[in-house]
């Protein structure tokens, strides 16, 4: 077995041994895999412009359900990236606005965004050479087909 200690130099901070995302049982991966999930980026992306209600979100953000965007709102409240704050209304409603810590995330992610929007041709351009190619020849032993009986 080979051990590979991956040294990465950020702005603050060095990756250790205890604190490698690319270690299995690294914590960091449980961030990552939070932010890096398509409702987080788009939620985020939504709040960055300012204070939304539920409604307003799931609105703004076709294509999830409620209770994909409740559970993501709670996951970002919990890692301390939104707020949530009961206004004082009737009916009773709720508000969510990125935190500090969400700000800084949103600066991050507002560019790979950006990335996909501007290179969304190319993307399907691949895919379809590469899916058109996949269908010309076995690109794998599980794919081929078993011979009719």
């Amino acid at each position: 077995m080979i051990k590979v200690e991956v040294c990465v130099v950020t702005e603050q901070h060095i990756a250790t041994p205890e604190r490698n995302v690319y270690a299995a049982d690294c914590p960091t991966r449980q961030v990552l895999d939070q932010v890096a999930h398509k409702w987080t980026v788009l939620i985020i992306g939504i709040l960055c412009e300012g204070p939304h209600r539920y409604g307003q979100i799931a609105r703004a953000v076709e294509g999830v359900s409620p209770r994909v965007l409740s559970r993501t709102l709670r996951d970002l409240e919990r890692d301390g990236l939104v707020r949530r704050e009961l206004l004082n209304a009737s009916p009773p409603a709720v508000e969510y606005t990125l935190t500090p810590l969400g700000q800084g995330l949103e600066e991050i992610i507002s560019p790979i965004r950006d990335w996909a929007e501007r290179h969304l041709d190319e993307i399907h351009g691949a895919r379809e050479r590469f899916d058109d190619e996949a269908g010309q020849q076995d690109r794998t032993p599980w794919q081929r087909q078993k011979p009719m009986p």
